[in-house]
C-alpha cells in the first residue's frame, strides 16, 4: 500500500470506531431516556403498618403518577432495617430499585454492627430527605417535674435510683438519654423493652420514671394527662408540636437526636435518574396534601438535595456513632 494512503485509512478506521461506539452507547442513552419503562420497586426495610411504611405509601402514590409507572412497596424487615437496606445496596443500579428508610440503618448501624454487609456512604446514593420528627422526653405526672432542669436535678439528687425505658440498646430513644446523661452527668438506669407500648405500660405502672419516645406514641398519653412531655429533641420547635420547647430552650445546648426518613438508590444509578427522582420527590414532599399527611404522623416535611442528605448521614455517624463507641455498644 502506498504511504500516502495511511492517513486516509487511519481516518476511516477512527470514524468507524467512533460510529461503533455511538451505536453501542445509543441503547444505554435510550434506556435512560425511556426510564421508567416498567414498575419501580420501593424497598421498606420495616414491617407493613410501621411509620416508615405508612409514609412510604403516602409518597409512592403521587410518585407513581409523576413517573407514569407503578411503585411497588416491598417490605423487607429484619435486623433493625439492615436486611432490607443491604438488599438495595447490592441491587442493580438501574433505577428500578429504591430504598425508603430511617436514620438507623444509615447513621448508627455502622457503629453498632461490626459485620454490616453494606457501607451506607459507598453502596447507596442519596436522593432526598423526606421528613423529620423529634423524640419527646416524657415523665409520669407523679414525678412532679415540669422542666428538663427539674428532671435532671431530681436525678442528681437520687443517683442510680431512677430508671428510664427504651425500645432497646442503640435505639434513638436510648442514644438520646445517653447523650443527656453525658452532658448533665446523670446516673439513671437503662431498662430495655420490646416496644414502645411496653415502655408506656412500665411508665404508667411506676417501673420507670422517664423516657424519650416518638410523638405518635407519647402525645396521645400526654393529651389524656397520663404522661407529661418536657421537651423535644430537635434544634428547633417541631411544627407538629409547637407548644413543646426544645432541649436547648430547657438548658441543654447542642442537643439533637431526631428521627428522619429518606429515599436512596444503589450507588452507580445513572445521575439523570437520580436527578429526576430528586426533582419529582421534592415537588411531592412540598405539596400541601403530603405535608398534611406527614403532620398527622408528627413528621415535618424536609426535602433536600442528595448532598444535604449525605452531609446529614455523615454528621449523625460522627455524633451518635461517638455515643455508641463511648458506651461500647455492639449488636452483633
Amino acid at each position: 500500500m502506498h504511504a500516502s494512503s495511511f492517513p486516509a485509512l487511519r481516518r476511516g478506521l477512527l470514524g468507524a470506531a467512533v460510529a461503533a461506539g455511538l451505536m453501542a452507547a445509543a441503547p444505554a442513552f435510550a434506556q435512560h431516556g425511556e426510564w421508567p419503562s416498567r414498575p419501580v420497586k420501593l424497598v421498606v426495610p420495616f414491617p407493613a403498618g410501621s411509620s416508615p411504611d405508612i409514609i412510604a405509601r403516602v409518597i409512592s402514590q403521587p410518585l407513581a403518577k409523576q413517573l407514569g409507572q407503578a411503585i411497588v412497596i416491598d417490605n423487607k424487615p429484619g435486623a433493625g432495617g439492615n436486611i432490607g437496606t443491604g438488599t438495595v445496596a447490592h441491587a442493580a443500579p438501574d433505577g428500578y430499585t429504591m430504598l425508603f428508610t430511617i436514620n438507623g440503618p444509615l447513621a448508627t448501624a455502622p457503629a453498632l454492627y461490626s459485620k454490616l454487609n453494606y457501607d451506607p456512604l459507598k453502596d447507596l446514593a442519596p436522593v432526598t430527605l423526606v421528613a423529620t420528627s423529634p423524640n419527646v422526653l416524657v415523665v409520669p405526672p407523679s414525678l412532679n417535674v415540669d422542666s428538663v432542669g427539674a428532671f435532671t436535678s431530681l436525678v442528681k439528687k437520687e443517683p442510680g435510683k431512677l430508671n428510664f425505658g427504651t425500645v432497646g440498646a442503640g435505639s434513638s430513644a436510648h442514644l438520646a438519654m445517653e447523650l443527656l446523661k453525658g452532658k448533665e452527668g446523670l446516673d439513671i438506669l437503662h431498662v430495655p423493652y420490646a416496644g414502645f407500648p411496653q415502655v408506656v405500660t412500665a411508665m404508667l405502672g411506676g417501673q420507670i420514671q422517664a423516657g424519650f419516645m416518638v410523638p405518635a406514641i407519647a402525645m396521645p398519653q400526654v393529651r389524656e394527662g397520663k404522661l407529661k412531655a418536657l421537651a423535644v429533641t430537635s434544634t428547633k420547635r417541631s411544627p407538629a408540636l409547637p407548644d413543646l420547647p426544645t432541649m436547648a430552650e430547657q438548658g441543654v445546648p447542642d442537643f439533637e437526636v431526631i428521627s428522619w426518613q429518606a429515599i436512596l438508590v444503589p450507588a452507580g444509578t445513572p445521575q439523570p435518574i437520580v436527578e429526576r427522582l430528586n426533582k419529582e420527590l421534592v415537588q411531592i414532599i412540598k405539596s400541601e396534601e403530603v405535608q398534611k399527611q406527614l403532620t398527622a404522623q408528627y413528621f415535618t416535611a424536609a426535602p433536600s438535595t442528595p448532598a444535604e442528605l449525605t452531609a446529614l448521614i455523615k454528621k449523625e455517624q460522627q455524633t451518635l456513632g461517638g455515643v455508641i463507641k463511648r458506651l461500647n455498644l455492639t449488636l452483633d
